[in-house]
């Protein structure tokens, strides 16, 4: 069989610049190298509350955020995850092989759900067994995730060691694949926060679907730290994130962008960057939007029937092996 690679984004918040650098653009190189299916999971979107009519049109532009940036749906599957029932299926049969307490554990329930506190619901919590079926479903080789899915991926391992061991041999293992740069693209207002799309800070981020006009002042607006200097400093953490997004934007190494901005200060990085963004924005933009409504439906169609095709065989092996079977 093939290796496969499978990751997705929720349709909530905008998907910005950090998630087309750190996943999206690693989607489209790994696509030629792996049989590869991509969803935009949005039953992971309803373990809070959503507006359903938002959720609907934004799940449609999650889906040609992927077309436009360059996924392929005839070298690639792209698919929403509520039409392969076998997600939610498979979930639940993980549920009943999870502990309670490492659901507990994981970081990101703890986050959200201080957050929430009286109004959490059973979903937030059980989050991490849906994110399992999802990699599972397809046995998965690789999924490529940020820093903050790597719990929630060393837990899918275990659940899928746990339920070979238990009932025989069933999952892949799959891998976490991180690039080494551009994996976590700092906030523009904050360069100790990972660049989030549920920010409420609508200026700590460039969304993908930022005009022009928005993107200069956003980047105009983001924090620097002190000195003078244009260079890559750890121990500027501000500076080097604004020159990390022009590193991966352009192509130019590290060397070349210390060169070129030699004994120049912020305000020119920043007027370069702003319209390297918007040069990168107006193109992908123009993609999104020649994208039809019934081309996006036949493709979504065609995508979840190919997904449901190797969902189903996954789902009879778990049944067989647990003891499921009909009358």
């Amino acid at each position: 069989m093939p290796k496969r690679i499978f990751s997705g984004a929720q349709p909530t918040g905008n998907l910005h610049i950090g998630n087309y650098l750190g996943a999206l653009r690693n989607w489209v190189a790994l696509q030629h190298e792996y049989e590869s299916f991509f969803c935009v999971v949005n039953l992971h979107a309803i373990t809070v509350p959503q507006d359903p009519s938002a959720l609907a049109a934004k799940t449609r532009e999650v889906a040609r955020i992927y077309l436009a940036a360059g996924i392929d749906p005839k070298v690639s599957t792209v698919f929403v995850q509520s039409d392969v029932s076998e997600h939610a299926e498979l979930a639940w049969i993980l549920n009943c092989v999870v502990r309670v307490s490492e659901l507990e554990r994981m970081t990101q329930y703890k986050d959200k759900a201080k957050k929430q506190r009286e109004n959490v619901l059973a979903g937030l919590l059980t989050y991490p067994a849906l994110m399992a079926a999802d990699i599972l479903l397809y046995q998965t080789d690789l999924v490529p995730v940020g820093h903050d899915q790597k719990q929630h991926l060393e837990l899918t391992r275990d659940l899928a060691s746990r339920f070979n061991r238990d009932f025989g041999e069933t999952f892949r293992m799959p891998e976490a694949f991180i690039p080494k740069v551009g994996a976590k693209i700092q906030a523009l207002d904050d360069p100790a926060k990972k660049m989030s799309k549920s920010d409420e800070n609508v200026h700590g981020s460039i969304t993908l679907v930022d005009d022009a006009d928005t993107v200069r002042r956003k980047v105009k607006r983001a924090v620097t730290d002190s000195g003078t200097e244009v260079r890559f400093d750890a121990s500027r953490p501000a500076i080097t994130n604004l020159l990390t997004i022009y590193q991966l934007l352009t192509g130019k190494t590290s060397v070349e962008i210390e060169e070129h901005f030699a004994g120049k200060g912020y305000a020119q990085l920043k007027s370069e960057l702003a319209e390297v963004t918007v040069e990168f924005l107006r193109p992908f933009q123009a993609r999104m939007n020649a994208i039809g409504d019934e081309e996006l439906r036949s493709t979504l169609a065609e995508g979840a029937e190919k997904a449901r095709s190797i969902a189903r065989e996954t789902m009879r092996a778990v049944k067989e092996r647990m003891g499921i079977v009909g009358a």
